[in-house]
């Protein structure tokens, strides 16, 4: 599919830091791409997917094996989405904009493999400042979370057992928010090998 793949993908010599931020971007973009598909009205979806259908014929004969990717891909390009560069550079901006709230959306929602990110906070441990990152998703009827830890100097990322169940994120996020900084110490300490 030459003409309708952005490439995120992880660079030579990425940080899990970075391919963190890379993953959360693609997910971005997709979940972009799928609401536009939920606002347009039913009849608009089989020619867009036409459309994106003869970019890729265009291009030359491609098997399309996933309808619904293609035409996400194709929603991807024509929304005025930030490069990924701009991106990030927003996200350390104001990390709080860029909760990763799927909730309430149930086709986006969270899973135990694709945790939302929903809150963050941060601790001084051994002389670094550490980013803790509240990673929670949906299972059944509540909703569990773990830490994830940071490290700013790009080392390997860290994180808890899943330790969190409550009834919402919302109730999640009280509970991360709880917690003072030693208490996030301490899960730190437990995450480090």
């Amino acid at each position: 599919m030459a003409g309708l793949e952005v490439w995120v993908g992880p660079v030579s010599g990425e940080t899990v830091q970075d391919q963190d931020l890379r993953e959360r971007y693609r997910e971005y973009r997709r979940r972009q791409a799928t609401r536009l598909l939920r606002l347009m009205p039913r009849e608009a979806v089989r020619p867009l997917y036409r459309r994106a259908a003869a970019e890729v014929v265009g291009v030359g004969h491609i098997e399309i094996d996933d309808p619904m990717a293609l035409l996400e891909r194709y929603c991807e390009r024509l929304l005025p989405l930030p490069p990924f560069e701009v991106w990030v550079a927003d996200v350390r901006r104001a990390p709080g904009a860029h909760r990763d709230d799927r909730a309430g959306v149930d086709a986006d929602a969270p899973t135990a493999d694709r945790p939302a990110t929903l809150d963050e906070g941060g601790l001084e441990y051994g002389g670094t400042e550490w980013r803790a990152l509240l990673r929670g998703y949906r299972d059944g009827g509540v909703w569990r979370g773990f830490v994830a830890f940071e490290d700013p100097r790009g080392g390997a990322g860290h994180r808890t057992a899943t330790i969190f169940c409550e009834t919402g994120p919302d109730a999640l996020r009280s509970r991360f928010r709880s917690f003072e900084s030693a208490g996030l110490t301490a899960f730190l300490r437990s995450a480090l090998p």
